[in-house]
């Protein structure tokens, strides 16, 4: 398919370009970390050869929200904000942009936001999950009270908010003693980002501000599958659920999330998420330069999915989610 748009696909910074060591083995990380500096020339080859148009791109991980100091925080967002307005100006029939924010401060936040909007011209937003706030051992969700003013702007402004994953704290995470292998994209990204989702649809944030589109990668970090029993569990027992939101949370889920294909191309994963979700808030992405543009264009290109469904999840859905100014066709 020709035309496709990704949306989880990330560079770095010289000051972000480390944050990203130690994902892959290090033989890779002389590959990985041109992959991560470079904007238009490996980069738009793999989009040349196959069929990708635009790639909304983002900052890596963890990142901005991996510094406690909210001032700090606040400069390396603006910084790395800067830099790809600076590169998507070079080509911007190719590349758009998602804001960093530094979450450690709502305010500040919220002021960057409007900035990105206003001056830098960005379609959204990605933040790395959870913020450290002025700790190293702290970590704040964004369900939390402090938060509601942010979102209220972000609902007004119209901008998707795609919640990207990080690894959790090793002061949070004894579960993971001695199984290193089961932290990042084999497992603990999924669970801990879920958790996270699922943290923002049970505290009624989306009774509050119902228009606020969230974006979750890697076909949903595993909800679809399990978003019947999240809500029926033990279904002969009559008891109303213990928090405040005031509907099932796969209400919300259906009405206020979208999922990307970034790294899980597996057939049946798509499929078990357009059953849950529809087909139309499902949206290609690649998650490059963490996995092959190849790899996620030629399992799409021939998964076996409707061609309407191909376009829809390929391309128009990003179209409409973010306003492009593209052609549908």
């Amino acid at each position: 398919m020709k035309g496709k748009i990704g949306l989880e696909e990330h560079f770095a910074i010289e000051e972000t370009l480390q944050d990203s060591a130690g994902f892959l083995p290090e033989v890779y990380w002389k590959e990985l970390s041109h992959r991560l500096i470079d904007i238009h020339d490996t980069r738009l080859r793999e989009m040349d050869a196959h069929g990708m148009e635009m790639m909304l791109l983002s900052l890596n991980a963890p990142t901005v929200q991996a510094i406690p100091d909210p001032k700090k925080a606040d400069e390396i967002a603006r910084r790395a904000n800067d830099y790809l307005a600076e590169q998507v100006a070079k080509r911007p029939d190719r590349f758009q942009g998602l804001a960093a924010l530094p979450m450690q401060d709502p305010d500040l936040a919220a002021r960057e936001l409007q900035r990105c909007v206003r001056d830098l011209g960005f379609k959204g937003v990605l933040v790395n999950g959870f913020s450290q706030v002025r700790e190293e051992i702290s970590a704040v969700y964004y369900d939390l009270p402090q938060y509601w003013p942010f979102w209220a702007e972000v609902e007004k402004l119209d901008m998707p908010f795609y919640l990207h994953p990080r690894n959790p704290l090793p002061s949070m995470a004894p579960i993971y003693d001695g199984h290193p292998w089961l932290l990042g994209p084999t497992w603990a990204f999924a669970q801990e980002t879920a958790v996270h989702a699922l943290r923002m649809m049970a505290s009624g944030l989306f009774d509050q501000y119902p228009k606020l589109d969230i974006i979750l990668g890697h076909l949903g970090e595993g909800l679809p599958y399990n978003m019947w029993r999240i809500d029926n569990r033990n279904g002969w027992a009559k008891a109303p659920p213990r928090y405040p939101a005031k509907k099932k949370l796969c209400e919300y889920f259906q009405a206020n999330f979208y999922l990307t294909t970034s790294g899980n191309f597996r057939t049946q994963t798509l499929i078990d998420a357009i059953l849950e979700i529809g087909a139309d808030r499902i949206l290609f992405s690649t998650d490059w330069p963490f996995e092959n543009v190849d790899h996620a264009a030629d399992w799409f290109d021939t998964t076996s999915i409707s061609e309407a469904d191909r376009v829809k999840i390929g391309r128009t859905n990003a179209i409409d989610l973010f306003k492009l100014n593209l052609d549908r066709t």
